[in-house]
């Protein structure tokens, strides 16, 4: 008696949270007022983007040496630069191409150095190769480093014009590039396939040789006439004047009347020289939209920034700049990814309207219209409370983190559904509700916690493993487990207190559990205790049979990808020229854009698309590479599109080797 005396306050001390819940129910209902609060303000403010924030661990670093051939570069540039990038510790990978003239290194880091840690290795390789520098073979240029991969352009515009010269189009382009940087969360604008103008002199051999003249004579009269040099001061009373020289050569006028004196006559470089004004020759990496040349416009969104209000800013800027743009000239949008983002939004908010239908539907039917109504407001609860966890762990809304959520919505409502299916069941038994509900807690609330735990710690490894994978694929762990330990904490304290209001005891009846179903499942159930050794058996060999046959499933983490474009790949012979290069990218590009499954294509000759998906590398510039990016109507257009390219450059485009691929899902792979 004693003993028993003795256990009785010891149980009484144990905190039942139903119960706590009921009698402070007026706090449970304000807290779950402020969470719902919190999670809307969270939803509108938090960051939207495509992908996850990725560190890219990649440098390029790139220098030249002209009139140096391939081996000359390799033996005394290429080499000397490697050496000193090997000092630097956590090198995965070194890789190098020497072309005539020129050295490109990319330096990849190990998967161990973490996301926080890569500027910190960039500045260090920084200072370990200019340190080097003496080492270089005199004459040559660099290295400049490139670091900055993991920005994405995820706006791309085309400016196009019929009868509208480069320069022309250029002129416009700097023009919106300054309009862009005034809209909020643009942190980067950069103009692609601008070509530069030059001033060309021309001047024939012979005719030099007649006068007497050196050509370094007359590169040194135009150097000396286009340098800047201080002319002096006036001072005043009031403020300096100073003093310059007019008559710059900044024109093909002024550098036709600059003096030259030979055998003591002067004469006009006009007289003896063809001076014209043109664009550089080779070309600069170029840029073609549907076929017509054209000048991009490429945007990169501020870190957290929200997607889909910079798309309608963007938008509205884009309706004022084109009311401004003269007659035939076009800007034409390329890459938007404010509407992927959008899209995938609206994927996810439907699933979260359909399950929030089905679970009421399916409630409605199996526990009646009470219970439903209750696991009901739990779901928005609990997805509004995540999105408050998330904006304090600076999670945005990504195609990573909206699919943990989409996985939670099968899993969430299970532990309401748990408590309140049990507190019906022992109120229709007799049980008062208040006694339900702490019943239901303390029978079902550590077994629901425990699974939740394990269910959480399912997603772990994702979350510590030190592979490009798991950091892209981050975000996984902390969401489901925030939503899934928020879901049991809303069974056990908001669920019991709705039960307790809304559900209303039935009574049982006798023969309620008489039918033929209940009949069934019982002789099942009796069968299988009186056969334990067998049913463990067959459940045993059911496990083995599966891991067998797990071998022949495809083993992808990442599935493939819904986009509608195909980067397609064209790499001539080595030492091809620009302007061959060119003349075989436009050839396809003029066999693709009548096709009807396309939307549009963007062609880009020397230089590969900038980064408009954080999963695609691009690929450093080479006179002798072209990528299209060819915008299908649909996915179904996408396949149709990626199979007839291959079959026009296998027929068409002998010369180059050409291959084609969606945009993967997961980390930027070759």
């Amino acid at each position: 008696m004693s003993q028993a005396n003795h256990d009785k306050p010891r149980r009484s001390q144990k905190v039942n949270w139903a119960t706590w819940s009921i009698e402070h129910k007026q706090l449970v209902y304000f807290l779950a007022f402020l969470v719902l609060v919190m999670g809307l303000f969270s939803f509108k403010t938090m960051g939207r983007s495509e992908d996850p924030n990725f560190a890219v661990k990649q440098m390029v670093i790139s220098a030249a040496w002209p009139g140096a051939s391939a081996r000359d570069v390799e033996q005394h540039l290429t080499n000397t630069i490697e050496k000193e990038v090997q000092n630097l510790p956590q090198i995965d990978t070194i890789t190098s191409y020497s072309r005539p003239g020129t050295s490109v290194i990319t330096v990849t880091l190990k998967d161990e150095v973490t996301g926080n840690l890569v500027r910190q290795r960039w500045l260090e390789l920084r200072n370990i190769v200019n340190d080097a520098q003496s080492k270089l073979p005199t004459g040559s240029y660099g290295p400049y480093f490139n670091d900055r991969f993991d920005d994405v352009f995820g706006n791309i515009y085309a400016l196009t014009g019929e009868g509208y010269s480069y320069e022309d189009m250029r002129r416009y382009a700097e023009k919106i590039k300054l309009d862009f940087y005034g809209v909020p969360d643009v942190k980067k604008v950069e103009l692609v396939g601008v070509q530069p103008e030059k001033i060309f002199v021309q001047m024939e051999t012979e005719k030099l040789s007649r006068l007497g003249l050196d050509i370094n004579t007359i590169a040194a009269t135009i150097k000396a006439q286009t340098a800047i040099t201080p002319s002096g001061m006036v001072e005043t009373d009031v403020a300096n004047a100073y003093l310059r020289i007019t008559g710059s050569p900044d024109s093909v006028e002024n550098i036709a009347s600059l003096p030259l004196n030979a055998n003591g006559k002067v004469f006009r470089l006009g007289d003896i020289a063809q001076i014209k004004r043109g664009y550089a020759d080779p070309p600069e990496p170029l840029m073609y939209f549907n076929g017509q040349p054209a000048v991009g416009i490429a945007l990169a969104m501020e870190d957290g920034g929200d997607n889909i209000l910079l798309g309608e800013n963007l938008a509205q800027e884009i309706v004022r700049i084109q009311k401004e743009l003269p007659l035939e000239l076009e800007l034409n949008q390329v890459a938007n990814q404010p509407e992927v983002v959008k899209n995938s939004i609206s994927e996810f908010s439907q699933s979260l309207y359909e399950a929030i239908l089905i679970v009421l539907a399916v409630s409605l039917f199996t526990l009646g219209r009470r219970s439903g109504y209750v696991i009901s407001c739990c779901i928005p609860l609990i997805l509004l409370g995540s999105f408050g966890a998330m904006l304090a762990m600076g999670i945005d809304l990504h195609k990573v983190s909206l699919g943990a959520l989409v996985i939670s919505l099968g899993m969430l409502v299970d532990d309401a559904i748990v408590v309140v299916e049990l507190m019906e069941v022992k109120m229709s038994e007799g049980m008062e509700r208040k006694e339900a509900a702490s019943y239901a807690f303390a029978t079902c609330g550590k077994p629901l916690l425990t699974g939740t735990v394990i269910t959480c710690l399912g997603f772990m490894p994702i979350a510590f493993s030190k592979a490009a994978a798991s950091e892209f694929a981050y975000s996984l762990f902390p969401v489901m487990s925030v939503t899934l330990l928020l879901s049991w904490l809303v069974s056990a304290t908001l669920a019991p207190v709705l039960g307790y209001a809304w559900i209303r005891p039935t009574v049982i009846k006798q023969d309620s559990y008489n039918n033929s179903f209940y009949q069934k499942f019982r002789s099942l159930l009796h069968w299988s205790l009186s056969h334990r050794a067998l049913v463990i058996a067959v459940t045993v060999g059911l496990l083995l049979f599966s891991v067998f046959m797990l071998r022949f499933v495809k083993q992808e983490f990442f599935p493939a990808s819904v986009r509608p474009e195909i980067l397609v790949e064209l790499n001539l012979p080595e030492g091809s020229s620009i302007k061959n290069t060119d003349a075989a990218a436009r050839r396809l590009t003029n066999m693709l854009k009548d096709d009807p499954d396309l939307d549009h294509v963007t062609t880009y000759v020397g230089k590969s698309t900038p980064r408009f998906v954080l999963v695609i590398d691009p690929v450093q510039p080479r006179d002798n590479y072209a990528q299209l990016v060819v915008v299908a109507k649909d996915i179904e257009a996408r396949k149709r599109l990626e199979k007839r390219i291959n079959e026009l450059t296998q027929q068409k485009l002998p010369e180059a080797i050409c291959y084609s691929r969606s945009i993967p899902l997961g980390p930027p792979s070759p």
